[in-house]
C-alpha cells in the first residue's frame, strides 16, 4: 500500500507543478518521503495512504511526534544538500485507497507542520 500511495501522490505533486527533487531520502534520523521543489521554496512531503477510514483519515496518523521528526529530518536535508538558506516547508499528502490500491483521493495540504 506504501508503494502505491507514494506513486499516487508524487503523480498528483508534479500535476500541481511541483518538481520532484528526491525521493524516501534517509539519514541516521529516519527517511523523508518525497523531496520537492515549488517556487524557489523546498518542500518536504509527508505521505499517509489509508484503504479506509476505520484507523482516522491519513492526515491524522501525521501527530506531534511525526510532526517533530520531520522537522529535524528536514533540517538534516538541508544541511546534506547545501541548502540550509532555502525556504522551506513540510506539506502532507493523505491518500485513500480502494481494496485493489486503486485511488480514491488525494488530499495535498500544504504546510502542514508548522514552526
Amino acid at each position: 500500500m506504501g508503494v502505491a500511495g507514494e506513486e499516487a501522490a508524487v503523480a498528483h505533486l508534479r500535476a500541481s507543478g511541483m518538481r520532484v527533487v528526491a525521493r524516501d531520502w534517509r539519514c541516521r534520523l529516519g527517511q523523508l518521503d518525497i523531496v520537492c521543489e515549488e517556487a524557489g521554496v523546498l518542500v518536504a512531503v509527508e505521505v499517509k495512504a489509508r484503504r479506509g477510514v476505520g484507523y482516522g483519515l491519513p492526515q491524522e496518523a501525521v501527530n506531534w511526534r511525526k510532526r517533530a521528526k520531520l522537522r529535524l529530518l528536514l533540517d538534516a536535508y538541508r544541511q546534506a544538500s547545501g541548502r540550509g538558506d532555502q525556504p522551506c516547508r513540510i506539506d502532507v499528502v493523505a491518500v485513500r485507497l480502494d481494496r485493489e490500491l486503486r485511488l480514491l483521493s488525494c488530499e495535498h495540504i500544504r504546510d502542514a507542520v508548522g514552526g
